[in-house]
Formats: C-alpha cells, sequence, structure tokens
C-alpha cells in the first residue's frame, strides 16, 4: 500500500493531466458526434450550425496535441538538465503559506537572465530563466522562454540523441 501512495504522491501531475485529457477528449467526441449529426439534418440552418460546431473539435484537438507535446518536451529536458546537474536549486525562501518571497526570486531572476544573454542560443539558459520567470510569477514570459527553450532543444540535436 506504501508504494501506491508514493507512485500516487509523485505522479500527482501526470495523474491530473491524464485525468483532463481524457475528460477533454470525451468532450471533443461528443462535440464531433454532434456536429456530424446537424451536418446530416435536413434544415440548411442545422447544417450551417454543425458546420460551425465541427470547428471546435478540430480546434480542441490541436491545442490538446501541443500542450501535450508542449509538457512532454518540457519534461524531456528537465530529465536531461537533472542528468547534467544543470537544474536550477529550488532553494528560495517561502512564505509560511509555501509561496516563494517576490524579491528573493526577483533577485536570483537577474543571474539567469545575465546567464540567458551571454548564451542566448543555448536551450540549458533559456529552460532555467523560465524557471526563474516563473518563480518570479510572470507566467507568461516563463511559458515563452520554455517554448524559445523547446525550439533551441530540438534544433540542437539534444532531443534526438536521447
Amino acid at each position: 500500500m506504501k508504494p501506491l501512495l508514493g507512485w500516487l504522491r509523485t505522479n500527482r501531475t501526470k495523474i491530473w493531466v491524464g485525468a483532463v485529457t481524457l475528460l477533454l477528449v470525451f468532450y471533443l467526441v461528443v462535440s464531433f458526434q454532434r456536429s456530424v449529426l446537424l451536418l446530416t439534418d435536413a434544415e440548411a440552418v442545422a447544417k450551417a450550425i454543425g458546420a460551425a460546431y465541427l470547428v471546435l473539435p478540430v480546434i480542441g484537438a490541436w491545442a490538446l496535441i501541443r500542450e501535450l507535446l508542449f509538457g512532454a518536451r518540457t519534461e524531456q529536458m528537465a530529465r536531461v538538465l537533472e542528468a547534467e546537474g544543470g537544474l536550477p536549486e529550488d532553494n528560495l525562501p517561502r512564505t509560511p503559506a509555501g509561496r516563494i518571497i517576490r524579491a528573493a526570486a526577483d533577485q536570483e531572476f537577474e543571474k539567469y537572465r545575465a546567464e540567458t544573454e551571454a548564451a542566448p542560443d543555448d536551450w540549458r539558459s533559456w529552460f532555467r530563466l523560465s524557471c526563474a520567470y516563473d518563480a518570479s510569477g510572470d507566467r507568461k514570459r516563463a511559458r515563452s522562454s520554455m517554448r524559445d527553450a523547446v525550439r533551441l532543444f530540438r534544433a540542437s540535436g539534444d532531443a534526438l540523441a536521447r
């Protein structure tokens, strides 16, 4: 029982991602099925609604695939950095509630910004910069930096070597 609980704790995020993915796939299948039903109706208005409704599952499937690939590539890069000993340490001070103290994160951020400016073609520096943005609470820039890291990672050949 203890090994199962330990596995559940360590894979909590993956379990939630899997559950949300299954719910989204179910929604996409039902949406697609409803749009096909509307397309087969004799009424022109129903056909138009069915055609418009068909766009939702297509966009949803595209977004789902894109996000799952982004997550898988991010995890792959983290494993590479961990093996190299290059992951940033999570040693920032926290509030009693567990949140990172913003001033400390902003101070640590400058180190990673300078590293990225010195090596703009290194996916490792962009990965660490993304982590620093995330710790500072800037999720939009963190995601953008991670996209840059993924692009450079795929171009570097490190993705194929693993």
